[in-house]
């Protein structure tokens, strides 16, 4: 029977340094693994490395084997040693972003590069990204979009926009959809005759669904609209930007 080699086996209590930085990225564990392997390397190889290049003594093949086993996920710095060991991007190794600092490692960049690119002290940035709350200007917005090379909605979520659109499409596609053009434009700075076909298709569509299910069974109405209208309206953001896709380049 084949058996794993010590280095192999999933760990039981993977230890991180006490005093390191506790705040994860989304970690695309199969990746690190799959690139591990085609190097030839084992746990140990990738621990030895980052131990010694890269200043992270307490980094053991059990903590590399957490990491892969998606069991825990490694800190920026410990990300940005991984990746150099297995000789790739950071990006290479980020799951699909979420947030600003999850946008700037996908890049690649650090952060004095895009404080510096977009006009903001570090110290500001840095709290930006911490607190996960953006307080920039337009133009710095623009900046910040240019230098992370953010589509629109990346660029509304990490801006802190999305749930202020997801309440307006709410209203749009439940109560009059035309009330909502000028505030959701405003919002996005996107053209109001785009929004004004979009809003109305997105309101046909979810009025759709809430009717489109009643039945009568016995002279009782049944339905089924409740559960396909909540449906939509959970994704009402995806379907919002998957229609603005559709007729435009954002």
């Amino acid at each position: 029977m084949h058996r794993r080699s010590a280095n192999e086996r999933q760990p039981q209590h993977p230890l991180r340094q006490p005093d390191s930085p506790t705040l994860a990225l989304p970690f695309n564990a199969p990746a690190a693994r799959k690139l591990r392997i085609a190097l030839g390397m084992g746990p140990e190889h990738v621990a030895y490395g980052m131990r010694s290049s890269y200043g992270l003594p307490y980094v053991t093949p059990d903590l590399v084997a957490a990491w892969e086993y998606g069991t825990i996920a490694p800190t920026s710095p410990e990300l940005t040693a991984l990746a150099g060991v297995l000789w790739c991007s950071a990006g290479e190794l980020i799951g699909v972003p979420r947030t600003l600092r999850e946008h700037r490692m996908a890049r690649g960049l650090a952060a004095e590069d895009v404080a510096r690119a977009i006009g903001l002290e570090l110290s500001a940035y840095l709290h930006m990204e911490e607190t996960d709350e953006w307080r920039g200007t337009d133009r710095q917005s623009a900046a910040l979009a240019d230098v992370l090379d953010l589509s629109l909605p990346d660029l509304i979520a990490v801006t802190g926009r999305e749930a202020k659109l997801t309440a307006l499409l709410h209203s749009a596609v439940t109560t009059r959809w035309q009330a909502h053009v000028r505030p959701t434009a405003k919002l996005l700075s996107l053209d109001r005759r785009l929004l004004e076909d979009v809003l109305q298709e997105m309101h046909t569509d979810y009025q759709g669904r809430t009717t489109a299910g009643l039945t009568w069974t016995n002279g009782t109405a049944a339905t089924d609209s409740g559960d396909s209208g909540r449906a939509y309206l959970d994704r009402i953001v995806d379907h919002f930007w998957s229609l603005v896709q559709r007729t435009t380049t954002y």
